[in-house]
């Protein structure tokens, strides 16, 4: 067999392990056979808001945002990425050094491992949507101030309201509160349905948490079936 194909097998192997080696953390005993997720509406085509607004429209009047002191220190913007139309959307606190780097959200160690998460639940990144409440890199990646939460939420209520997901989860502290509009804890929030504009929303920890502190992993895990049973029941009535 030729040293290169060897290789390539190795790398192969040595990846699904480092997978399933992830799994096996987050408390995960089986994998879907097929789609977990009935009904997974069609990616690729701009949804719209109530009032007819679309992402691209949010992300056009966003602009070169220069509206707080953010803005001086970001190397570019980070808006969203995913489905339009996603069932799911997943709501996370600012972009770290590599989101500011690439302006894409979730792309770090982090995203990483909310990458594998959303593989356990049958999903890929490109079938949900993914954004920020803060679309700047804090400097040092300190914790959002609240003028610059303030800033950016309308932004972050209209991207919400364009895709029209079924299902919203609020990771970490930040995102739980201000969706939220509430003090209290996230260990004491998460794992428990709440409701944002009448949508579910399920609080839980943010992936960066769980690179600190992994015994949260199947905390978050059965988190994520929650948000798994409610989707696929609302696909069957869909």
């Amino acid at each position: 067999m030729p040293d290169q194909l060897t290789n390539e097998i190795r790398e192969t192997l040595a990846a699904a392990r480092s997978q399933l080696e992830y799994l096996r953390d987050l408390g995960v005993e089986s994998l879907p056979v097929a789609r977990t997720v009935a009904a997974q509406r069609a990616v690729g085509t701009s949804s719209a808001g109530a009032d007819g607004e679309t992402l691209e429209d949010v992300r056009c009047e966003l602009g070169d945002c220069r509206r707080c002191g953010l803005s001086a220190e970001r190397t570019q913007l980070v808006f969203g990425v995913g489905n339009p139309n996603a069932r799911l959307l997943l709501v996370g606190e600012a972009p770290g050094r590599e989101e500011d780097q690439q302006g894409e959200p979730f792309v770090g160690e982090a995203g990483r491992l909310l990458d594998r998460i959303l593989f356990a639940m049958g999903m890929r990144r490109e079938e949900v949507y993914i954004c920020n409440v803060l679309k700047c890199r804090p400097p040092n990646n300190r914790d959002p101030q609240p003028d610059e939460v303030a800033t950016c939420e309308a932004f972050l209520i209209r991207q919400i309201a364009a895709v029209k997901p079924q299902v919203i989860v609020a990771l970490g502290r930040f995102a739980v509160q201000s969706l939220l509009q509430s003090k209290t804890p996230i260990s004491r929030l998460r794992g428990e349905w709440q409701s944002y504009q009448g949508v579910p929303l399920m609080p839980t920890y943010h992936p960066a948490y769980l690179l600190r502190n992994p015994e949260g992993k199947r905390d978050v895990w059965e988190d994520m079936k929650e948000v798994l049973r409610l989707l696929n029941s609302l696909g069957e009535t869909s």
